[in-house]
């Protein structure tokens, strides 16, 4: 698949989530793709995505707070790494799985299995 279309194909796992206008630094956009929750957070130029839901209990991390590359969950205070989603504090028990991200004429796509 060419990267001038960011449109998924069948099987390839790209989907079409967002436009990059819709995204604000302090302000994660969370979306659902395939029936799995994924927060979508800027940080500078680069777009990034993870896992939406904090391991420790219930909650939606792009509910919580963002700063300096660190998102914090808003329920008990687990906190991740933006860039990868290394887990930074025993709270949230493991890291928050990451996915490819690409942004292409100011779409942005997710691969999510394929």
């Amino acid at each position: 698949m060419s990267d001038s279309n960011p449109s998924a194909r069948a099987g390839d796992g790209w989907h079409e989530v967002a436009e990059l206008s819709q995204l604000d630094p302090e302000f994660p956009l969370g979306v659902e793709v395939e029936g799995t929750k994924i927060g979508i957070y800027q940080c500078g130029d680069a777009v990034h995505a993870l896992e939406d839901i904090c391991p420790h209990a219930f909650a939606l991390m792009s509910q919580g707070y963002v700063e300096d590359g660190v998102v914090e969950c808003p329920l008990h205070g687990a906190r991740f790494e933006i860039a990868g989603g290394k887990c930074l504090n025993e709270i949230g028990q493991r890291d928050l799985r990451a996915y490819p991200v690409r942004v292409i004429d100011g779409r942005i796509a997710v691969k999510v299995g394929g």
